[in-house]
């Protein structure tokens, strides 16, 4: 019996569209690294001009107008004054489908620059109470340029796109001013992942101990939840000769610290779940020989789950206030969270694998451990699917441990690792959008 010439026409048809699909990928992948290298060169001027000049949270007004000109310039349709200075632009594709978002963090750290680079940063402002230097000490200025990077080639790739990508230009991710809400809670709070709602959201973070050409990635909880905790400890004033007169809470808040460390070293399993706990400010007193009547601690707490949080919420309070109670001083401890677990939905995270493999060609993608870290771009995360990724920073070859960590006033970026950003935010866009039913 012979087979219809219909049928083994099919049969050829079916058995050959891997082979079509596969080749319409890597065609895809290679004018995405084309257009994305081509780019290069404004991407890195964009870093420098914000590096240059950095802004703290909620303060970001020359970064919003330089992201709203740039994105008005594509031809999208932008939105600003977003929880105060954000950016938000919608790019359409020429095809109806889902909404995926990018998003980039804007602002900058109170940390005066030592980097010697031309480009260096001598802005200075007020940060509470004090006059501080301004610098992106974490990176945000690439974050800014990356994004503006991926916008461009997204716009050149808009009519192969099935759905619309929302760009995200982050305010006040390192926290707001006291009395101030901000960040991408307020993002979130004022509908920025809606009209048009979105599906997914994809993120990226220069790390500074990660050699260029590298990318990390990890399934649910990557980064730690962050809380900031205040204590004041309350005394008596006396004379600082004759301390018997008093109830010293300088003497009463140095063993709370001493006690607080004890929480993390023995009562805490590490063993079944990380923690960090850090007193990072103490104030208290205006004279060497006067005993104040009150000092404050404040710090932070990681961890990576809700009954741990709350374990060491009640841990804080417990020592606190019974250290304090044995001293015959008192204890008022407030606990409050910055952001939760950075956590990347399992399933979105295997089903953009691929794609970060592809975006890093020849460079390693590697699964990393958790990081203590915290990002507000967990608040996100909270309403919809999310990726967070990790590109790489550090030159090539060098040590990380001879490396500035973030957040401190020697950071260096390795910019020729900010092409790879603009690729993998690229690439996670546009094969979430193709695959997407």
């Amino acid at each position: 019996m012979k087979t219809p010439a219909s049928i083994l026409a099919l049969g050829l048809l079916l058995s050959s569209a891997p082979d079509v699909l596969a080749q319409k990928a890597t065609a895809l992948d290679a004018r995405i690294a084309r257009l994305a290298s081509q780019q290069e060169q404004q991407v890195i001027a964009w870093r420098r001009d914000l590096h240059e000049h950095p802004e703290l949270g909620n303060q970001e007004t020359r970064t919003a107008a330089l992201v709203a000109a740039e994105l008005r310039r594509l031809g999208l349709e932008v939105q600003t004054g977003v929880a105060r200075t954000g950016v938000v632009a919608l790019l359409r594709g020429g095809r109806p489908g889902p909404v995926v978002a990018l998003r980039a963090d804007m602002d900058a750290l109170p940390v005066t620059e030592n980097t010697n680079l031309p480009f260096a940063s001598r802005a200075t402002a007020t940060y509470n109470g004090q006059a501080v230097g301004v610098m992106h000490a974490c990176g945000h200025d690439t974050h800014v340029a990356m994004l503006l990077g991926a916008a461009r080639v997204l716009t050149d790739l808009r009519q192969d796109l099935r759905g619309t990508v929302k760009f995200i230009f982050q305010p006040a991710e390192e926290g707001s001013l006291p009395g101030e809400e901000g960040g991408a809670r307020l993002m979130v709070k004022e509908g920025v992942l809606e009209n048009p709602k979105v599906d997914a959201i994809f993120g990226v973070h220069i790390n500074a101990q990660t050699e260029v050409g590298t990318l990390k990635y990890r399934p649910e909880g990557e980064m730690a939840s962050s809380d900031v905790f205040k204590i004041v400890v309350k005394g008596k004033s006396a004379h600082g000769a004759y301390p018997w007169l008093s109830v010293d809470p300088v003497v009463t808040a140095a063993q709370i610290v001493m006690g607080l460390q004890t929480i993390i070293s023995r009562q805490t399993q590490l063993t079944e779940d990380a923690a960090v706990l850090t007193v990072g400010m103490i104030h208290g007193g205006v004279r060497n020989n006067i005993i104040p009547e009150q000092v404050e601690l404040t710090g932070t707490i990681r961890t990576f789950s809700k009954e741990m949080q709350q374990k060491i919420w009640e841990a804080v309070r417990r020592t606190a206030t019974s250290i304090a109670a044995s001293s015959g001083a008192t204890a008022e401890v407030n606990i409050e969270n910055y952001a939760p677990v950075t956590y990347n939905d399992p399933r979105l995270t295997a089903q953009m694998l691929p794609s970060l493999r592809r975006a890093a060609g020849t460079g390693p993608v590697v699964l990393q451990k958790a990081v203590t870290g915290a990002e507000d771009f967990a608040f996100f995360q909270e309403k919809v699917p999310g990726l967070f990724v990790f590109v790489g920073g550090m030159p090539q070859g060098k040590n990380a441990a001879d490396t500035a960590p973030h957040h401190t006033a020697s950071f260096f970026i390795d910019e020729s690792g900010l092409t790879l950003g603009v690729r993998t935010l690229t690439t996670l866009a546009v094969d979430y959008l193709s695959a997407k039913p």
